[in-house]
């Protein structure tokens, strides 16, 4: 743990801090950073970041090697960045240990291995002061790499929750703070009433980004009003949508700017306590933010009397245990409380009876994180971007059939044809895009013909679709929208708390008419029923999960009837992919013997000797595919 190393009490104070991350966070001499956050290590960030330091130290070369958060591009991991002093940052891709020590030797004879890089960044631009950070203004040694702005990746991209993912070690608060952290703590608490801080969130037009998009500020406004007290704020970090880690991300690169937002929202609400609830299935991010608190308590910038002002606040970090429906905020405090995750009647709603009976204040990581940006440069400032009715940017987890899979933050309104073609690269393959559904595994299926949609929350609902926390998973041709609706049904069944009558037994008879129809053994009658039973789900439920449950069907239904159809009428899949309407065989005009396909087929189902055309015995074929994958001269045909 990098702590700061006196109390932070006043400006002064917090200018010294400031100083002091400058030293590490743009040193004299040559930096080497590695992504550490999940995404790097899962892919072996740990080994990048072990054979840099042992070849720095075995040549004594005075370089730092460092660890940094997820700058979201999440397809390159593991990530190194070389800070030269002079030159740009250059940023390399898929690095292994092998090449990690050939590029400290490179570098110890001045050679930046340009041939290896993927981008280069020149400036850090800071959106909570406004100031832009210039690397260097050369690029020789680095010719022909692409600048950021100029990658497709980031061209469309506006980093304000995401300022310091990847930039700053997130363990250093001092490295923080040269970022203009707790600058906004601290002007807050020394100069602006609640009401006013309240005023500007409310004059931002942020929204919950949890996924409900409830205006922030008059959640607070309710909750500031509230005569009971102890007063509770919560950060929500329950995220459960299969294919999303914003939160986990922004937990695990930048975990002081969520306690800021934290520290500035319970002094606005009048809160002296405040609890980040978080899914134990996120170690990394839990560690990182006990790290930060235990830091920020040390500093003096958490507890008693913060900045002198008076005002306490103390907060610590509880566990969850991974339910989907906890994300919802009664089955949260639930939680919290020790008692079964399960969602109540509302009103009264949290703001006015929450955590132990008292008011409570829950918002999204996301959302906190944005705070401070408010409260700096102004909620006018923050409303410039976005649609009339939902403003500033929002990071969305890009996965599935697109080139890019990543993490990104866009200004809310961009076109979701602007964030899968170009930030995302398109469909890769020569395959063609067929959907993307965003909103997790409650969110709806969206067809190419709306690709142009805004994405805002009022627009992706009337498409039948929700923002959600963020996911987003492209779909190609290559899957069937049957089989996708089966898939999130069978999830979010799995993940029903069954409080609900409607929801439990609801989204079970709809899992199995589903699966029928994938069977092909469906009828036409079916879709109607399916339709009923979606509609008296989604209006009869109680809480948001049962309420958005349905989504995948109705857009599905909606906009792949034609599908659901060809299952019903013809028992034919048109994707290929239903297991009981399709077989595989072998072309003997194709297949070369090669027996690539005979060594991953776990039920001895390939016949043939070696070097002789093979066939496939279909009472033993479990049609998993794998023939398929591994098959060079593509003779395994699925009808």
């Amino acid at each position: 743990m990098r702590a700061s190393s006196t109390l932070i009490a006043t400006l002064s104070d917090l200018r010294r801090a400031a100083a002091r991350g400058r030293k590490t966070l743009l040193p004299k001499q040559p930096k080497i950073l590695v992504g550490m956050a999940t995404c790097g290590l899962a892919t072996g960030a740990e080994e990048v970041f072990a054979a840099l330091r042992e070849e720095v130290e075995r040549l004594a070369l005075p370089y730092t090697v460092a660890a940094t958060g997820c700058i979201g591009w999440c397809c390159q991991e593991p990530l190194v960045d070389v800070q030269w002093p002079g030159k740009p940052r250059v940023t390399y891709g898929r690095m292994d240990a092998r090449k990690a020590r050939e590029l400290v030797r490179g570098l110890d004879k001045g050679e930046l291995k340009a041939e290896w890089a993927i981008g280069l960044l020149s400036a850090y631009d800071n959106p909570l002061t406004g100031a832009r950070t210039r690397l260097a203004r050369k690029t020789a040694g680095v010719d022909g790499v692409p600048r950021y702005q100029d990658v497709p990746l980031f061209r469309h991209q506006v980093r304000w929750a995401m300022r310091n993912s990847g930039i700053i070690d997130p363990r250093s608060l001092d490295e923080y703070i040269a970022r203009g952290g707790y600058f906004a703590a601290r002007q807050t608490l020394a100069a602006m009433q609640p009401a006013e801080v309240i005023e500007q969130v409310t004059l931002s037009g942020l929204r919950g980004r949890g996924g409900a998009g409830f205006p922030t500020g008059k959640k607070w406004e309710v909750m500031r009003r509230q005569a009971a007290t102890p007063k509770y704020i919560i950060c929500n970090g329950d995220e459960g949508d299969p294919g999303a880690y914003m939160n986990r991300t922004l937990l695990e690169s930048d975990p002081h700017a969520v306690l800021e937002g934290m520290i500035i929202g319970a002094y606005a609400m009048g809160a002296a306590e405040g609890i980040l609830y978080i899914r134990e299935e996120y170690p990394l991010a839990v560690t990182r933010m006990r790290e930060a608190i235990a830091q920020a308590e040390a500093a003096g910038l958490l507890g008693d009397n913060i900045f002198g002002s008076g005002f306490n606040c103390h907060l610590r970090v509880v566990e969850g245990a991974g339910a989907f429906v906890c994300g919802e905020e009664t089955a949260l405090i639930a939680s919290v409380e020790g008692r079964v995750g399960e969602p109540r009647q509302r009103p009264p709603f949290p703001a006015q009876r929450g955590l132990w009976g008292k008011p409570t204040c829950i918002n999204n990581v996301e959302t906190w994180a944005d705070v401070p940006l408010i409260v700096m440069r102004g909620g006018d400032w923050y409303a410039q971007l976005g649609t009339p009715s939902s403003k500033g940017t929002k990071t969305f987890c890009l996965v599935g059939a697109v080139k890019n899979s990543a993490l990104v933050e866009v200004p809310i309104g961009i076109t979701l044809r602007r964030v899968v073609e170009e930030i995302g690269g398109g469909v890769p393959d020569g395959r063609k895009f067929k959907a993307i559904q965003t909103g997790g595994p409650s969110g709806g299926c969206i067809p190419e013909s709306l690709l142009d949609l805004e994405v805002d929350y009022e627009s992706l609902t009337r498409a039948g679709a929700i923002m959600g926390s963020g996911g987003m998973i492209v779909m190609d041709d290559s899957n069937c929208m049957v089989d996708i609706a089966k898939y999130f049904l069978g999830f979010l069944q799995d993940e029903s708390c069954g409080k609900c009558f409607s929801c439990r037994e609801g989204l079970q008879r709809m899992h199995e008419i589903v699966a029928r129809i994938s069977e092909g053994n469906g009828r036409e009658e079916d879709l109607e029923l399916l339709e009923d039973l979606a509609w008296m789900v989604r209006e009869t439920s109680l809480c948001g999960l049962g309420q958005t449950a349905p989504n995948p069907v109705l857009t599905t239904l909606r906009y792949f009837r034609d599908e659901y159809l060809a299952h019903v009428r013809e028992k034919r899949c048109p994707a290929k992919v239903c297991k009981q309407l399709i077989t595989y065989r072998i072309e003997p005009t194709l297949c070369d013997g090669c027996d690539a396909c005979v060594h991953v087929c776990s039920s001895e189902a390939i016949l043939g000797e070696k070097k002789h055309a093979h066939s496939i015995d279909n009472a033993k074929c479990i049609k998993c595919g794998a023939c398929v994958e591994v098959c060079v001269p593509k003779a395994v045909v699925v009808e």
